[in-house]
């Protein structure tokens, strides 16, 4: 939670930049409500949990927890916006939801609840969509690359991988290379105008001609999108970086950054260690550094260290009366073991400057480590060779459904099948005569395949 916090805090204050608000709408929704969008509503079904009984009575019609808050949502827009003065509207929930995964649920990654901020904006033409579709995406790059320390890249999903009933879907994709998944790791929709048909989110237009010539019962349909990540992103983090001794974490969200333990030696005066080891951690939280201080005399040091580097704090300081008198201050990584002496007078710029590349590093090896899995195939042969071997795989396509589809069959398998991650907005060249490596038709896009949660 104390992670998740620390997204929220930058997430938040970026999205009221951009003047969203905060609202929270019910966690229940009524069946006449799910079933308006049916072709939304049917992608979502089988992991819909559903409340039948109150007590030992029996419900006259069941009722939806929300997997997603789009059709609790959008009654009130059409109740709230009526002309172009209502327009943008842009709110934002930070809220739990429940898909019922029944056949595989991990956590952090397929939960059967989990929490999310979902933020969902109406505009009045599709360019102010378009253009915020991929500003959130940006802030969600931001979320993975420079808090996470997690490589990922953006791009758009197939017409079968989009949100249901959406326009279309932009996302970023990340990719663990020990298992050789790729994951979705958070998604902007453009919803286009598909949910306000049917939920009627109307506005008068002040540009459109027959509003101007002042005739009635002329009006414009809104706009939409739709845009989320989840507590899912701790867990791609937690693959990402973790190792045999347990957490790494990157230091922009570690809880703690800096665990401070004191060493008493036989016969030490432990008053004047713990008073150092408070004084230092003081220090360290006066200059804005998460610092913390383990006094705990009913555990061995040997102890201590483990069970802080299983929580993946990133710094640890050890202080013994030895390092008093030479006045400096043993640090370790936990990223790579390393250890450094620090003059005590010196401590918060060096602390930071480790803490900076701790961050760095560890986005650097994420990246090194993705990068090295990613495979350019232009055959079936070579496409099955590099999927059977892990890889993220890019391949020429003829961006067509059928395809996509006889991709997943054909590769059925106990691992899973494959499918499409994302055509990626960095496209290489394509050249003329260049074909799709599963059906040898035109291809049309470069696009990332692989197995994923």
């Amino acid at each position: 939670m104390e992670i998740w916090e620390l997204l929220k805090e930058f997430f938040d204050a970026e999205i009221k930049k951009l003047k969203l608000k905060s609202y929270y709408f019910p966690l229940f929704v009524t069946v006449n409500v799910v079933q308006k969008k049916k072709d939304h509503f049917e992608d979502f079904a089988p992991e819909v949990a559903w409340v039948t009984k109150t007590g030992n009575s029996e419900l006259e019609a069941p009722i939806a927890i929300r997997p997603t808050s789009e059709t609790a949502m959008y009654p009130y827009f059409a109740k709230w916006i009526r002309s172009h003065r209502n327009l943008p509207l842009r709110c934002n929930q930070w809220c739990s939801v429940v898909r019922w995964e029944c056949s595989n649920p991990i956590p952090l990654i397929r939960s059967r609840e989990f929490l999310w901020q979902e933020g969902h904006t109406v505009f009045a033409t599709k360019e102010e969509s378009d253009e915020e579709v991929l500003r959130i995406l940006e802030l969600y790059r931001r979320i993975y690359e420079e808090f996470l320390a997690v490589p990922v890249s953006k791009g758009r999903k197939s017409e079968m991988e989009k949100f249901a009933g959406g326009l279309y879907t932009a996302s970023v994709e990340a990719f663990i290379p020990n298992t050789g998944r790729g994951i979705q790791a958070a998604t902007s929709n453009c919803l286009g105008q598909n949910f306000a048909k049917k939920f009627e989110i109307f506005f008068e237009d002040e540009n459109d001609p027959a509003q101007k010539k002042k005739e009635k019962n002329k009006r414009s349909l809104v706009c939409q999108n739709s845009w989320a990540y989840t507590t899912r992103s701790i867990g791609v983090m937690v693959m990402t970086h973790g190792d045999d001794k347990g957490l790494v974490l990157p230091p922009r969200v570690a809880p703690i950054q800096v665990i401070v333990i004191p060493d008493p030696l036989e016969d030490a005066d432990t008053t004047a260690i713990n008073e150092a080891c408070e004084t230092i951690v003081c220090t360290l939280n006066q200059a804005g550094i998460r610092a913390d201080l383990d006094t705990r005399e009913n555990y061995s040091l040997e102890w201590k260290y483990s069970h802080w580097e299983m929580k993946g704090v990133p710094l640890r300081i050890e202080i013994d009366l030895k390092d008093l008198a030479n006045k400096q201050v043993p640090v370790v990584r936990r990223d790579n073991g390393a250890k450094v002496d620090i003059l005590s007078t010196d401590l918060v710029e060096h602390v930071k400057v480790l803490l900076d590349g701790i961050q760095d590093s560890l986005f650097q090896t994420a990246k090194q480590k993705r990068d090295a899995c990613i495979e350019v195939v232009y055959t079936w042969d070579e496409f099955t060779a590099a999927l059977n071997d892990k890889k993220l795989i890019l391949a020429p396509w003829c961006d067509e459904e059928e395809v996509e589809k006889d991709v997943r069959a054909r590769t059925e398998g106990n691992l899973g099948s494959a499918k499409t991650l994302c055509a990626p907005f960095d496209q290489p060249d394509l050249p003329e005569g260049t074909v799709c490596f599963a059906s040898g038709k035109p291809a049309k896009t470069w696009s990332f395949w692989g197995r994923s949660y």
